[in-house]
């Protein structure tokens, strides 16, 4: 495994048979984007139909599925779960002018792309694409196959990652494992579900994050934030909650440099059912009780990671619940065509502060930040709080309980009903009052409706976002239901300055196009 020049990364794989071959492709599926350009290389026999053929059974998640050669039409097309897939063979094409003629171009969009015989087409190749070049070798045998797997362009990183994740997994016993694509979220992170000798476990793909662009004081959004910059937070706040009994996923291997976890896999029992999907009240109410049972315990803020690793979590400060409620400003408001002016951004913030000020300052416990449907599982066969599966909070912070007691019960992917949510508020709060008789509830609900109405200001900001800056409009149908959640949190008292301003500056959301 070697660069093979400032422009591309390649590395070297002997495939012994075919089995070898479909793992491989199992590799390289694994990154695949829809718009990427798949290239295979070889003489006449090399075995590239046979790649072709376990890449696209691979992507259709069927073995059976029949992929004809396409030497004669030169283009098939394939309608897969993921995206759609050209597969062209360009043999019998006299050079690259042809493919205009054919309609290349206007097909491979917004698809994958899987093209053989690339030289065919030489000069009309992007510079960001994957290679995968086969050659035989008869002394080996009629099925061994020497690959060598290139990256180019923005694909050599995409390409080293591939061999990476192949070591990790050879190491961990798992090189032979079956690997399937799992639905991801709204972050950079990945997520396989692995099959090995009859279990099953995750394969947890999270790189170390780039630093964005200088956003204030010379630092970026996400270290103002004190969002994750790799695995370690996931590791130590994994490590603790199984100490005090809660139910995060058991790591089997790791490699922090990487970013690569091995985890637990919690199946496939949610936290919500129905179309569109409503909370299960036992399963709801098990979510509150984790919460109340983990806000009693002292917790640190210093948390073992391995020997002589440590790692201190952040506070969940002003400046970071500031920050975040500015995403409401930054690309909500654009989205609905409204501009702040600089002396309506230091009122909103100046009147976030005041509001936020007795929570920073209030005892503070684990926050998870992300504790709502999608990351909570369901565990029947455990017993008690141990029924909830805790995952993604690589994010944690030491701040306010109310954080989390809001993330929960003001799900932006779900609607809880506010009768719902004043009932489980109220489960919440009777649970701590029994273990704790001098347990401040008004305060705690001050708390939970001003960090409600922050979280509700910065999803709003971070869905609009996702669907200018990264392509994911699928997010902006859950705007209504957050826009609703932040009417009812601005409703408390306490928040009556706050309330004034977003109702004198957010439009309405039925003005959003």
């Amino acid at each position: 495994m070697f660069p093979t020049s400032s422009d591309g990364f390649s590395f070297t794989v002997a495939l012994e048979d075919e089995q070898a071959t479909r793992r491989l492709m199992t590799d390289i599926a694994a990154t695949i984007e829809t718009g990427d350009l798949i290239t295979l290389s070889g003489v006449l026999g090399a075995g590239k139909a046979t790649v072709a053929r376990a890449l696209i059974r691979h992507f259709a998640g069927d073995e059976r599925i029949e992929v004809p050669s396409p030497t004669f039409t030169i283009m098939q097309t394939y309608e897969l779960p993921r995206f759609n897939l050209l597969h062209a063979d360009l043999y019998r094409l006299s050079g690259p002018g042809e493919l205009a003629e054919l309609g290349f171009e206007d097909a491979s969009e917004n698809a994958v792309t899987l093209l053989e015989w690339p030289d065919r087409a030489a000069g009309f190749l992007p510079a960001n694409r994957l290679d995968v070049a086969l050659t035989l070798s008869p002394p080996q045998g009629e099925t061994f196959r020497n690959v060598r797997i290139t990256g180019y362009g923005n694909f050599a990183a995409r390409a080293e990652r591939i061999a990476t994740i192949r070591r990790f997994l050879a190491r961990a016993g798992f090189a032979l494992a079956e690997r399937r694509h799992m639905q991801g979220d709204a972050s950079t992170r990945a997520y396989e579900r692995l099959t090995a000798d009859g279990a099953t476990y995750i394969l947890m793909n999270s790189p170390r994050r780039p630093d964005g662009p200088v956003v204030r004081d010379g630092k970026p959004y996400s270290a103002i934030a004190h969002l994750a910059e790799d695995v370690t937070p996931f590791i130590a706040m994994t490590l603790a909650l199984r100490e005090l009994g809660f139910s995060a996923p058991a790591i089997f291997a790791s490699d922090r440099e990487a970013g690569l976890l091995l985890i637990e896999d919690f199946g496939r029992e949610v936290v919500v059912a129905g179309d569109p999907p409503a909370p299960i009240e036992e399963r709801y109410e098990t979510a509150v009780d984790v919460l109340a049972a983990l806000h009693r315990n002292r917790v640190p803020d210093i948390l073992p990671v391995e020997p002589a690793v440590e790692y201190r979590l952040p506070k969940y400060d002003l400046e970071a619940l500031l920050i975040e409620a500015e995403l409401l400003l930054d690309w909500y408001l654009p989205k609905l065509d409204t501009k702040i002016s600089d002396n309506k951004r230091d009122v909103f913030l100046s009147l976030w502060r005041d509001a936020l000020m007795p929570v920073i300052q209030a005892p503070a416990t684990w926050v998870m930040r992300d504790y709502h449907s999608p990351n909570l599982m369901w565990l029947p066969e455990r017993q008690g709080t141990g029924r909830i599966g805790l995952l993604d909070f690589q994010d944690a912070v030491m701040g306010s309980p109310a954080y989390d007691v809001a993330s929960l019960l003001q799900d932006a992917r779900v609607d809880v009903p506010e009768m719902v949510e004043i009932s489980l508020l109220s489960r919440y709060t009777r649970a701590r009052l029994k273990a704790e008789p001098g347990f401040d509830a008004p305060a705690f609900v001050r708390a939970y409706a001003t960090l409600a109405a922050q979280r509700a200001s910065k999803i709003l900001g971070i869905f609009a976002r996702l669907e200018k800056r990264d392509g994911k409009p699928q997010y902006l149908r859950h705007l209504p239901r957050v826009w609703g959640y932040l009417q009812r949190s601005l409703a408390h008292p306490a928040l009556a300055p706050l309330q004034s301003w977003y109702k004198l500056h957010v439009p309405p959301l039925k003005a959003l196009k």
